[in-house]
């Protein structure tokens, strides 16, 4: 009787189409050669073959990366995007602040104190006005 393993996490699992590759892997592999191999055909009298399948090499490889690199649950773009925030757009030192619940309170207990002295004298000017 034959056995069939069962991944422990199923959602690991991806639904292959054509080839066994996923569509992202699909996609990507077709901008790859479309990229790549109009490259070489084009560029092989030119520079020589061998050049030109190294340059059509280096030029496939981001396009295969995309579509291949994965790093816990997550595409090379979604880490490429984090290093790029991280590293560029965020600041360098973070400060560790803490806002205390209870001086927030106390804040506003302040400003609501605050408020009310100022509703309570215009109420007081209106009424001495009125006189």
């Amino acid at each position: 009787m034959p056995y069939v393993t069962i991944p422990k996490d199923l959602s690991r699992i991806k639904n292959k189409l054509v080839f066994n590759l996923t569509k992202r892997q699909l996609i990507s592999f077709s901008l790859a050669g479309g990229i790549g191999i109009p490259f070489y055909l084009f560029s092989r009298s030119v520079i020589g073959g061998d050049v030109a399948a190294f340059l059509m090499i280096a030029l496939m490889l981001p396009f295969m990366a995309f579509g291949v690199y994965e790093k816990d649950g997550q595409p090379l773009e979604k880490i490429l995007y984090h290093m790029i925030h991280a590293r560029f757009l965020l600041p360098r030192i973070r400060v560790y602040q803490t806002d205390n619940l209870y001086s927030a309170l106390e804040r506003q207990a302040k400003i609501d104190k605050e408020v009310m002295e100022i509703v309570y004298h215009k109420q007081k000017r209106k009424s001495e006005r009125k006189k």
